[in-house]
């Protein structure tokens, strides 16, 4: 395995148990029925500060609920892709590998996300549409954490013009973000 390859698997990893010990955590330190109708909190103490501080607000939650359609249209035109190739070439196995292992990849996502919805480890401090929201982990962080960087890798596979692919701003600046 190549120095740059296991040294992104090592993060990955490091940042898998990262958010193990830190889901158990919040399971854990400073839980009280602080939430909306006596739910418990984990963190209770700065999670209700940082809401005093802060407040409620609506219209940002609204965007962040539609910007969370981004990830799931990225993870359509790939399905899209899969599928025209599949299509295309009579075979699953003649469908480009890293479609497969994509889809694979964002099928786990899927699964992961459906989990967190319907075991709720913390929840937001206040009522939804009349309903407790789980807000742990953000349905809307984990998608966009899971499926943007991998729009950033296959575009850059992808890519046939080479000026764009040469370009100071995308192989240098989006690069160095990641």
């Amino acid at each position: 395995m190549k120095r740059k390859e296991f040294k992104s698997l090592l993060f990955g990893a490091l940042y898998l148990i990262v958010f193990v010990v830190w889901t158990l955590l919040i399971q854990i330190v400073d839980v009280q029925p602080v939430g909306q109708n006596g739910t418990d909190i984990g963190f209770a103490t700065i999670n209700c500060y940082f809401h005093k501080l802060t407040g409620v607000h609506m219209v940002i939650y609204t965007i962040t609920d539609w910007l969370g359609l981004v990830p799931i249209f990225i993870c359509l035109i790939f399905a899209g892709i899969g599928l025209t190739q599949l299509i295309q070439r009579k075979s699953l196995f003649r469908v480009d590998y890293d479609i497969i292992v994509l889809g694979i990849y964002y099928i786990i996502v899927i699964f992961g996300y459906l989990i967190f919805e319907m075991i709720p480890i913390n929840y937001r401090p206040v009522l939804i549409d009349g309903f407790m929201e789980a807000s742990y982990p953000s349905s809307t962080t984990l998608l966009v954490l899971s499926v943007m960087p991998t729009l950033w890798f296959q575009a850059k596979r992808r890519m046939k013009n080479e000026v764009v692919l040469k370009n100071h701003v995308f192989q240098e600046g989006l690069c160095q973000s990641i």
